[in-house]
């Protein structure tokens, strides 16, 4: 039976994990493989990890640390950084990736995603669409290189036309909202899940389980991405990788699933 999941997304930059704020600062968290060992004890429904450095350096995707995070992952595992072509996604699925997110190549080269589709399956391809309010005009614009490049491409636009070849799923990332966690940009995320029926994760905003329930009230069977959720605790902040219990979030879904 399908229902939502609640997914913490990572960062990685230099190796390390980092916490961004509108994807500026980068704040040191700890190592991924220590975090990636803590939410394999919480059960963690699925786990994206995401290497921000890859793409604005122009590298490649670091196969080494991904397979160690693959070996050690006991979880559906995601991960994107410095993916551009077909070969480097079935690479990183024989590592034990079961989704390879793309970001500035897909969108720059949205038939590329129909490629990768062909080639592994559309359960094997997500692309990330990082999104910031347009400051003039109103609406939104999907950015890409750590939201430094201006597309001139609405989400809902391009979520459709990479709908259309093939992708098996559209992570949402809200570039104003990134760890703030005053909520998720709900406007935003209607915008796109009117546009498209695959699959979606949304990230960017959320501060606590309300949040993530919110998100589930309105749109259902979705996926409830967080990042400093779930690498901060209290009002300073404090460092501690934290998910809810299985009975917990089976509260909060049953609950917020009535109300959708």
């Amino acid at each position: 039976m399908l229902r939502p999941r609640i997914t913490p997304c990572l960062l990685v930059q230099d190796k390390g994990l980092v916490k961004t704020v509108g994807f500026s600062g980068g704040k040191y968290v700890g190592d991924p493989i220590n975090a990636v060992k803590i939410f394999n004890e919480k059960e963690v429904d699925e786990l994206i990890i995401l290497d921000i450095g890859a793409t604005t350096r122009g590298d490649g995707p670091d196969y080494r640390m991904i397979e160690h995070i693959a070996a050690e992952s006991r979880m559906p595992l995601c991960y994107g950084g410095g993916v551009k072509t077909v070969d480097q996604v079935e690479t990183i699925v024989g590592l034990g990736v079961e989704k390879v997110a793309m970001s500035s190549a897909a969108i720059a080269d949205p038939p590329l995603v129909a490629q990768v589709a062909e080639k592994m399956g559309s359960q094997s391809i997500v692309v990330v669409l990082d999104v910031k309010k347009r400051r003039f005009g109103g609406g939104y614009e999907v950015r890409t290189h750590n939201g430094r490049t201006k597309t001139g491409r609405s989400p809902s636009e391009l979520a459709a036309e990479l709908e259309g070849h093939g992708v098996g799923e559209i992570v949402l990332n809200s570039i104003d909202n990134d760890g703030r966690m005053e909520g998720y940009d709900l406007s935003l995320v209607r915008e796109v899940r009117e546009a498209v029926n695959v699959p979606m994760t949304v990230v960017g905003g959320a501060g606590s389980l309300s949040d993530v329930g919110e998100l589930i009230s309105e749109f259902g069977i979705i996926g409830a991405g967080a990042g400093s959720l779930f690498v901060f605790k209290g009002i300073y902040k404090a460092v501690l990788i934290n998910y809810p219990s299985a009975a917990e979030r089976d509260d909060l879904i049953r609950e917020r699933l009535a109300q959708a």
